[in-house]
């Protein structure tokens, strides 16, 4: 049977499963493999569906395929990891193709850049907060020329011109409403049909919408809540072997001594695998090769980066943050004017490096056989994945086969391929199919981390106190450089500047950017990455402008954004929903923050609450939202307070920080996650605009930081530039 479809079963090892928790049996049918359900979010692999379509299958374009059952699947380009594309995404199909959003299953799409290419990424990537951005408009046309090519089958049956038909829930109609064929009657005609350029073909008003725009349900809930849903870690296939992974401390690092003896004593364990920078125990269960990697009584040789510490890194930093970077905006003369400026104010900010720690560590199972290779993984890079798997094993692309699925968390993580590079790696000498899982402890102590960011300003105020210079450098590591080269461009980073000048009309603003990569640390995106220290220090310094030019923050900020409608207009709304200038008692204050990334504008104010011992209490955050053209006004509520929180849990708790060239942080009793009962109201306040799309998975992590130690700062006097919140020093001295 081809491996394609087959069923996949759990094996209760020691315990009752989630599943058979939540169904009472520990066999599971996963994303109906095995063809079209009813009741399933998921389709057949589009691999499969690709490789041999159904007689009479109507796939007009690389995202519709309409069969004779009249099944209507979605080839879904983006991965979901809880950010709700897979219904926004749906919902824009829905519209244009006139079908009802149950009536659509998704499959996730193959790895194919020419098809799936994110047109804002340039690659087939989930990432940027563009899955909307960059996809509204293609589905919609997709829709449309699938509409349009379904009522043409039908006119061209009855003899009537197509302008007389409609569509609707899948049905075209004709003029009279009498005579009716639904899109499976249609799908085989509809495929002999000539397709139309999808920009010659109308697109609807947004007037006559009936699904965008709406609060839809999610249309993966439903197996999430009930445990239908698959993960890359849920994988399990006949005779697979689990192995447990220890990976050199230190990056660079290798293994010197292992007790391989030890580790095959234990029962369960079939073999272990060196590789220099890690070691796995592959075994009958998972918690065989657990017991096997401990028995292995591992040693390692540190390598060239055994000595780097936390204060190396950040000396590094300070000391080439003094030299001038590649410039990123240079309008006017800043120089000049902060030379001819009535007053001067410079500081100094410093962000850390932040692991993902995702809910799912990373996992990948690999099955390597002479001539393919098959991957069943949760990735937001199908095609790098392939191309790096492809280079690896001798392989061509088209033998490697990523079996993608739901991603217990991404935030950028999963943009990387090194988990799977790594389990190829160790499948290389496993013979049948291995499910490698990383601990919690790998997983934090190897992740590959937001950039440690060291930035200098400057500002110039004339004698009113309103801004006339502003300069800042940027130092930090260059993602974009190593993952994408083309995206470093004459030095410069695009997204390590993304937002730093903020949407202030300024008369001289000068941003440059240095190149710093610490040894021993990888850097990768996070969920906002550049935006996320940008706007904390652009939004923190405009703070200290106000407050030295003896003016409320938000009036301050109003003056300089009356050339930006969609900034003031947020900004507004955020101050006027959280009350702003109304009395809080002693020791409570309010800070605001506006943004513009991602295509979308943002204005958060953050209500805290610093105790006299100088632990923060968050009770509250209103956020204003301008981002175009919205889909389901659910998601992006969601998304604000998901997004809300984990820039919360970043500036409250986040630091990953070296020692003897090792991550001191292990698990989240060390690097904290955002505890229940330090979760603060999240209000969303929608503002609606015909603009094209923004993104708002990232936004609201970049922009909640500033708000809260704006927001510190008037409850206390004390200006923090350093994040995450240094709480000893915000202890009461009386």
């Amino acid at each position: 049977m081809d491996e394609l479809i087959l069923k996949e079963q759990f094996v209760d090892e020691t315990a009752m499963s989630r599943r058979a928790f939540l169904q009472g049996t520990g066999l599971l049918l996963g994303f109906a493999l095995t063809g079209a359900s009813t009741d399933s979010v998921f389709a057949a692999p589009a691999s499969r569906v690709v490789e041999n379509e159904v007689t009479g299958t109507f796939a007009p374009n690389g995202f519709i395929r309409i069969n004779p059952t009249g099944a209507v699947t979605l080839i879904m380009p983006m991965a979901e990891m809880g950010q709700g594309v897979y219904t926004s995404l749906s919902m824009l199909l829905a519209e244009e193709l006139e079908v009802k959003l149950d009536q659509i299953q998704v499959q996730h799409a193959p790895a194919n850049d020419a098809l799936y290419a994110n047109q804002f990424l340039h690659i087939q990537t989930t990432g940027a907060s563009s899955s909307v951005r960059a996809f509204s408009a293609p589905l919609r046309q997709a829709g449309a020329v699938g509409r349009n090519l379904l009522i043409a089958a039908a006119a061209e049956r009855w003899n009537v011109d197509p302008a007389t038909c409609r569509a609707k829930d899948g049905v075209v109609f004709d003029a009279s409403g009498s005579k009716h064929l639904s899109y499976g009657e249609l799908a085989k005609a509809a495929a002999k049909l000539p397709v139309p350029p999808a920009a010659n073909v109308k697109l609807k008003d947004p007037k006559d919408f009936t699904l965008i725009g709406t609060r839809a349900k999610r249309i993966d809930s439903p197996i999430k809540v009930d445990g239908r849903a698959l993960y890359g870690i849920d994988t399990q296939l006949p005779g697979m072997k689990v192995a447990a992974v220890a990976i050199s401390p230190v990056l660079g690092g290798k293994a010197k001594t292992v007790d391989e003896k030890a580790a095959l004593a234990v029962k369960g364990v079939r073999q272990v695998v060196n590789i220099d920078e890690a070691v796995a125990v592959v075994a009958d269960h998972t918690g065989a090769a657990k017991k096997g990697i401990e028995a292995g009584a591992i040693t390692w040789d540190d390598g060239p980066n055994g000595k780097v510490s936390s204060a190396d890194i950040v000396k590094q930093l300070e000391e080439e943050s003094k030299k001038p970077g590649a410039i990123a905006r240079n309008d006017g003369d800043a120089e000049t004017a902060l030379a001819q400026a009535a007053q001067r104010l410079e500081a100094i900010y410093q962000v850390p490096f932040l692991a993902h720690a995702a809910m799912e560590p990373m996992n990948c199972t690999v099955h390597l056989q002479k001539d393919r290779c098959d991957i069943w993984v949760g990735t937001q890079a199908v095609a790098l994945t392939q191309s790096l798997v492809a280079e690896l094993t001798g392989l061509p692309k088209d033998a490697i086969k990523i079996h993608n699925h739901l991603i217990g968390g991404g935030f950028g993580r999963r943009l990387e391929a090194d988990g799977t590079v790594l389990a190829v790696k160790i499948a290389k000498h496993v013979d049948g199919p291995v499910k490698v899982i990383w601990s919690r402890e790998e997983d934090i102590q190897h992740d590959m981390y937001r950039p440690y960011y060291f930035d200098r300003l400057s500002a110039g105020l004339d004698a009113a106190g309103k801004p006339v210079a502003w300069t800042h450098r940027i130092a930090g590591s260059s993602i974009a450089a190593r993952y994408f080269p083309i995206w470093f461009k004459d030095g410069l980073d695009f997204d390590a500047v993304e937002a730093a000048a903020g949407p202030y009309a300024l008369p001289n603003i000068h941003v440059d950017y240095v190149r710093v990569e610490p040894a021993g640390v990888r850097t990768a995106f996070w969920r906002g990455v550049g935006p996320t220290h940008n706007v904390f220090v652009v939004e923190s310094f405009m703070d200290e402008l106000a407050h030295a030019a003896k003016q409320d923050p938000v009036a301050y900020r109003k003056e300089l954004l009356g050339h930006n409608p969609r900034a003031l207009a947020v900004l507004s709304l955020a101050a006027e929903k959280a009350g702003w200038g109304s009395p809080l008692p002693a020791r409570q204050g309010r800070g605001i923050s506006v943004q513009f990334a991602f295509g979308s504008y943002l204005s958060a104010v953050a209500e805290v609450e610093v105790a006299a011992d100088g632990s923060v209490k968050v009770k509250r955050i209103v956020c204003a939202v301008d981002c175009g053209m919205y889909i389901n006004p659910d998601t992006i509520e969601a998304q604000i307070q998901g997004g809300t929180l984990f820039g919360l849990t970043a500036a409250l708790h986040g630091s990953i920080t070296f020692k003897d060239g090792r991550v001191e942080q292990s698990n989240f009793d060390s690097y904290l996650p955002m505890r229940i009962d330090e979760v603060p109201m999240v209000e969303t306040h929608l503002i609606k605009s015909a603009e094209a799309p923004g993104g708002v998975g990232e936004a609201p992590t970049a922009i909640v930081s500033a708000a809260v130690t704006n927001a510190i700062f008037a409850a206390t006097g004390k200006r923090l530039r350093t994040l995450p919140v240094d709480t000893d020093s915000l202890k009461s001295s009386s």
